[in-house]
């Protein structure tokens, strides 16, 4: 028979100021054929206190005790199994398969401990949530500071980032404006695509960016990955020009609705430094946050009620009268 071993450990961006002298807690929950360990540790990044979650699974045999976790040669090798006739077999632990929700968990209950700390009530995390995070990443948000006030074309923005992008002149980070609706629907473009002006004619058009391409975001719900377009996040996908005469035959298919499709006019994109010198300089807060908050049937009022979900200095901002510069 084999024992199976499932680590669960905190972990935080390896970085020497960001090291953490707080103790690491466990607790561990065994049986005769199963143990399964949980290990936390509390960090704070920056201004952003939250903790993520790296799952490692090993195994080894149950005559065997020398080998631990961390010992390469006994990692991922495949399991025997358990004979059927084995009653003792060990339980599976289901693990949430969206990580960025489960990341929102964990930061939820960090900031529930911190209110019930300071005598405050803190509310459960529900379909609708944000909060901070250090680093870009695909799928995250980012939030216009103060400090685009005298832009006009970035000036309370929220931009939801497509691509995290590499370090490749032609793969920087890139994403589309999501609170800017333009009122208008795309036969009001009068365009030439026959998909566009029939299909998707009452579709909703966006402004996305000040650079010159058209994209779509797709929501999917529950529905699995759909070929041809690339996920953002669970429930999330976006497409290009390029892949909306595949969106229109699934549309007519019954697959999905056009009331499901929103439209851009424009993108935003960077160079991966540029964009990284730019949310040091305080132009933007990066957060995530849920794809109902995203698809929202209102989206001109995201800027503020993704910063107030954040909380703290970030709720205040949303507060502030915008400066004109």
């Amino acid at each position: 028979m084999d024992l199976w071993t499932l680590q669960l450990k905190d972990v935080t961006i390896r970085n020497p100021i960001f090291s953490s002298s707080i103790p690491e807690k466990s607790s561990s929950f065994s049986r005769k054929l199963c143990e399964l360990e949980f290990r936390f540790l509390n960090r704070k990044v920056s201004a952003s206190p939250y903790r993520s979650l790296v799952v490692r699974a090993t195994s080894k045999k149950s005559n065997d005790d020398s080998s631990s976790p961390g010992d390469a040669s006994q990692e991922n090798k495949p399991s025997n199994g358990n004979k059927s006739g084995d009653s003792a077999a060990p339980k599976s632990f289901g693990l949430n398969t969206d990580w960025r929700e489960f990341r929102a968990n964990l930061f939820m209950k960090e900031q529930e401990e911190k209110a019930e700390a300071e005598g405050h009530e803190s509310e459960p995390i529900g379909l609708k949530w944000a909060h901070p995070i250090p680093f870009p990443e695909t799928g995250c948000v980012l939030v216009a500071t103060e400090k685009l006030d005298g832009y006009r074309t970035f000036a309370r923005t929220v931009v939801l980032l497509l691509r995290a992008g590499t370090r490749h002149p032609q793969e920087g980070p890139f994403g589309v404006v999501i609170n800017r609706p333009l009122h208008k629907n795309i036969k009001h473009m009068k365009s030439t695509k026959t998909e566009l002006a029939t299909t998707f004619s009452e579709c909703s058009l966006y402004f996305g960016g000040p650079l010159e391409a058209s994209m779509f975001l797709l929501k999917t719900g529950d529905k699995t990955k759909i070929p041809g377009f690339e996920e953002v996040m669970p429930g999330l996908n976006f497409g290009t020009r390029n892949s909306l005469d595949e969106a229109a035959v699934l549309v007519k298919k019954g697959v999905l609705k056009p009331q499901e499709f929103r439209f851009f006019v424009g993108y935003a994109g960077w160079q991966l430094d540029q964009l990284r010198e730019e949310i040091e300089s305080d132009y933007w807060h990066v957060a995530a946050c849920s794809s109902d908050l995203i698809c929202g049937a209102s989206s001109e009022n995201l800027w503020e009620e993704i910063l107030q979900l954040m909380g703290g200095q970030y709720s205040e901002l949303s507060r502030k009268p915008k400066l004109d510069i």
